[in-house]
């Protein structure tokens, strides 16, 4: 499947999840990951969520982060170039929500994508081999090539499925995970 069909598939698959389902698939995921990774003393990105879009509700995996001693990095998107900057999470004052319902810091001291270590993805859908389809605006492809590579990437799923790619192209980037309600899928083996 093209990407623009499988855009338009899952964004009609979240508009239909009652807030009942994306509020049960939020804690699963945020469960596994906990599970999983071991964010403590570490650079993590992490992701807002764009509520009228039904994303995954980071902001408990967020209080968490900040339990653990992780210092949460959250992103400033620039529309004019495709570029992102990156903040440390200080708290909710900091926060905005700009023109197309994305919450950003809109102060705060900027850090460098090379002292990411771990950096949680926002997508639609992803394949076999941990190529994502987004919104198709290119910003993590972009953040994600200048991360060190010993970065580990990990996409956030509300489904769990895996999909077919058919026009993949040089500046997609793969993600090392994927954490759907159900499964972590690890694309690094």
């Amino acid at each position: 499947m093209l990407k623009s069909e499988i855009r338009a598939l899952f964004k009609q698959k979240r508009k239909g999840l009652s807030f009942l389902e994306l509020n049960r698939n939020s804690k699963q995921i945020t469960r596994l990951i906990l599970e999983q990774f071991d964010f403590k003393n570490r650079n993590v990105s992490i992701f807002l969520p764009i509520e009228k879009h039904k994303e995954f509700d980071s902001y408990s995996l967020l209080e968490t982060l900040i339990k653990q001693s992780a210092t949460p990095i959250v992103s400033k998107s620039n529309f004019e170039d495709g570029s992102m900057t990156l903040f440390k999470y200080e708290n909710a004052d900091q926060l905005e929500i700009n023109s197309f319902g994305i919450p950003e810091p809109k102060f705060g001291e900027t850090v460098s994508e090379s002292l990411l270590e771990f950096v949680l993805v926002p997508l639609l859908a992803i394949d076999k081999h941990g190529n994502r389809v987004g919104y198709g605006k290119g910003f993590y492809d972009k953040l994600l090539a200048k991360c060190n590579p010993e970065c580990i990437t990990i996409g956030i799923n509300l489904f769990n499925e895996l999909i077919e790619i058919d026009d993949l192209n040089p500046y997609d980037v793969r993600l090392n995970y994927c954490v759907t309600p159900n499964f972590i899928y690890d694309f690094k083996r």
